[in-house]
């Protein structure tokens, strides 16, 4: 994932530091391919929201991890509004309307948070096969599912998105700078681990 931060290209690995390790060839990096050629930082535009004040910066990891965030939570949020359409079961229909929500408001708060960095969103998630992130094809084989088989598939993949996630957030909590994402990583976190607990069994 390629950032400006600064005005210098950044391509950042974002790590789960006591889970993946970032040895080239590690399996376990893949999920989160995001670190540093550079530890670059901007600072001002997140000074407690208004420009220039300089108090606060954002590091590579922050705007990588806003940046995958955002991908993986407007996918997300494709998947969850299938579910109506493709299930029968009450529970499972009640559970995204309530994550979807969730998610529409957790969206607009990372996509909030980028633009104080100074750098544009971007797209370069789309169509990557990253654990996690729900792919056109994903919803493509969902879409063709009907009751029971939707049910298990929508299971299986809002779980990896969910865990995903949570480990990508404690990425951002262990190596960003930025205390006010660093704040909503956490926050992000428990929301998620808490979807994760109350999803239909």
């Amino acid at each position: 994932m390629r950032a400006a931060i600064a005005g210098v290209p950044v391509l950042v690995v974002l790590c789960v530091l006591p889970i993946a390790s970032c040895a080239p060839g590690s399996d376990a990096g893949g999920p989160l391919a995001v670190a540093a050629e550079a530890p670059s930082r901007t600072t001002g535009p997140l000074a407690d929201g208004r420009p220039g004040d300089g108090t606060r910066t954002a590091n590579a990891t922050d705007v990588a991890w806003l940046q995958l965030a955002i991908s993986m939570t407007g996918q997300a949020l494709r998947l969850l509004g299938s579910v109506r359409d493709r299930t029968s079961d009450p529970a499972l229909i009640r559970a995204a309307a309530r994550m979807s929500e969730a998610h529409r408001a957790q969206l607009g708060r990372l996509r909030e948070l980028l633009r104080a960095t100074g750098v544009p969103e971007s797209d370069e998630h789309e169509g990557h096969d990253i654990p996690g992130v729900v792919t056109a094809d994903d919803l493509a084989v969902l879409g063709r599912a009907q009751g029971p088989a939707f049910d298990r598939l929508f299971a299986r993949h809002i779980g990896e998105y969910l865990r995903q996630s949570v480990l990508v957030a404690a990425g951002e909590r262990t190596s960003g700078a930025d205390p006010e994402i660093k704040i909503f990583a956490a926050a992000l976190s428990r929301a998620r681990t808490a979807d994760l607990a109350q999803l239909p069994s």
